[in-house]
């Protein structure tokens, strides 16, 4: 499916939504973070550390920052690979799902409510 918008309504729709995640009561996510977890959420795992960094072309330690950040507030999990102790494996949780799944309906109620 392909949506046309012109470049005032795509900034229109990116100041709702983020105007509307910053008034809820969740937890606020920089967009570094909200890179990180739809990556997770959105793409095949297995997802790594090192995967995750090389894919958002930053270094490991600003995916760790994230990550400690996100698993704090149980978006995320992360565990040593037990075949390769050099990789840590991030893995989805089930208050991750439902963080993105409410992304995504905020997101598509403000697409609905754009002007045309």
């Amino acid at each position: 499916m392909s949506v046309e918008l012109r470049t005032s309504q795509a900034l229109k729709l990116l100041h709702d939504f983020e105007f509307e995640l910053v008034h809820d009561a969740a937890a606020d996510l920089s967009a570094r973070q909200l890179a990180v977890l739809l990556t997770v959420y959105l793409e095949p795992p297995p997802h790594t550390v090192r995967g995750l960094a090389a894919k958002l072309k930053v270094t490991k330690p600003v995916i760790t920052r994230a990550l400690d950040t996100m698993g704090r507030i149980e978006l995320l999990t992360r565990r040593r690979d037990t075949a390769d102790r050099r990789n840590v494996v991030v893995q989805r949780t089930v208050r991750g799902a439902l963080y993105v799944e409410r992304l995504g309906d905020v997101l598509a109620a403000k697409a609905m409510g754009l002007p045309r």
